[in-house]
């Protein structure tokens, strides 16, 4: 039950499912480790999703007792190191030569990316979970009581607010705005999508993924957390306890949709999408249908990190510091490396045929990796780093998505369809350390 699990959190009895234990795999490619540098506290107390964030051959990483780092993303020097004396909770991004960072005093901090220094602070409604983001001048940052805020990238004066009521148990975190074009794309704890227009804050449209289900309030939520992907107009989205959908993005229109539960990310290529569900599964779909192209399965349980792509890889971090790198085509792991003995908490993310990855500890890696031809064994890490052995096969699955008739319209797309309950006594695993309670805010544009 799910009441047994919440006991179970409180200091009861521990019904959690433990992690799958990693199978030995034959290592296929060769995983060359760059550099890794330690980088403050990290965020392991706090689960934060410190994402780290590639810009001008420059790696912005933030800790969470306030520390902004700026590292040079072939060698691995840091730049310049700045301390803002607060508390660190969302980003850093960064754009047009400022570094932005969010905190938990409520607070959104501007830096120059060239040297560190501080340009503006501003304060905001509360805290700041989800990165920053900027386009033609506007910064745009996403607070947990559902607004999203429009601010002057010179001087973080305040251009307009955007509310969202915000259910009453929600997940700890929030989905970070995407800007295209002229349109804010931002993902609320209702399982809403909205575009919002750039230059005014005015509500272009909005659309309803996913409806809760289930006698409590823990059941019914189906918390938008995972940033929206955007490729050729079409957005990508999923929620939690609900389902990934395609959409228009001029209209907002629902194209395909299927039932995968998802707090963790995903990412997209030019014909697939892929994805890492609540169990820790890894899939991936056609673009196009949603159809199921291949599922991992090999890493249920093991708090599996939002993928990326490096090449032909697709690559996740777990809980006890490893990052898996997935055949892109077939699903199949075909190589594994250490970056920490901590938890991995913020996706990967590639840039310039490098992949870094940031520890809940603190350590920032950056890696590549070559292909190893006529079955030659690869150059290994040391033990911490490697392990070895038989291949993981993906798991090929026959599902199908869920095409959306076109609806009639314009504005706000309802399917009123409802996922399927969840299990019981399946949900606070999923959720240990991930969700809080948030007050009510208004529904308005301002």
């Amino acid at each position: 039950m799910v009441t047994d699990q919440v006991t179970s959190f409180m200091g009861g009895e521990d019904n959690s499912v433990p992690p799958t234990p990693l199978e030995d795999i034959k290592q296929q490619i060769s995983i060359e480790k760059l550099w890794n540098q330690s980088i403050g506290d990290g965020s392991d107390e706090q689960y934060l999703k410190l994402v780290p964030e590639y810009s001008q051959d420059k790696v912005f990483v933030a800790d969470s007792d306030g520390e902004v780092n700026a590292i040079d993303a072939q060698t691995g020097k840091i730049l310049w190191s700045h301390d803002t004396d607060s508390k660190i909770t969302g980003g850093p991004g960064a754009s047009n030569n400022i570094v932005m960072v969010g905190t938990g005093e409520a607070e959104l901090i501007s830096l120059s990316a060239e040297t560190g220094e501080e340009i503006w602070r501003t304060r905001v409604s509360s805290e700041i979970l989800a990165t920053p983001v900027m386009s033609d001048n506007i910064v745009v940052a996403r607070t947990i009581d559902g607004k999203v805020f429009g601010l002057d990238a010179g001087n973080g004066k305040r251009l307009w607010v955007y509310d969202r009521t915000v259910p009453t148990l929600t997940l700890r975190g929030t989905s970070a705005p995407v800007i295209a074009g002229d349109y804010v794309i931002a993902g609320f704890d209702e399982g809403r999508l909205a575009a919002i227009e750039l230059h005014t804050g005015k509500l272009v449209w909005e659309t309803r993924i996913a409806l809760g289900s289930g006698r409590s309030e823990l059941e019914r939520m189906v918390d938008i957390d995972a940033e929206p992907v955007i490729v050729d107009d079409v957005i990508y989205v999923a929620t939690f306890q609900g389902r990934i959908a395609a959409l228009s993005l001029d209209s907002g229109r629902i194209l395909w949709t299927r039932d995968i539960s998802s707090y963790a990310g995903l990412c997209a290529d030019k014909s697939a999408i892929y994805i890492t569900d609540d169990n820790s599964e890894i899939w991936s779909l056609d673009r196009f249908t949603g159809n199921s192209i291949w599922k991992q399965d090999k890493l249920q349980a093991r708090a599996a990190t939002g993928p990326d792509i490096i090449g032909n890889m697709i690559v996740v971090g777990d809980l006890e510091g490893y990052l898996h790198w997935l055949d892109k085509d077939t699903g199949n792991i075909v190589g594994r490396n250490r970056i920490s003995k901590n938890m991995i908490i913020a996706p990967p993310v590639s840039a310039s045929d490098i992949l870094f990855s940031y520890a809940s500890d603190g350590i920032l890696g950056a890696f590549n990796y070559s292909v190893i031809n006529n079955g030659d064994s690869a150059p290994l890490p040391d033990q911490d780093e490697i392990k070895t052995g038989e291949t993981a096969q993906g798991q090929v699955t026959p599902d199908k998505a869920e095409v959306v008739p076109e609806p009639e319209g314009d504005t706000e797309v309802d399917t009123g369809v409802k996922p399927e309950e969840p299990e019981e006594g399946s949900l606070l695993d999923k959720l240990l350390g991930k969700f809080g309670s948030d007050a009510e805010t208004n529904g308005t544009s301002k």
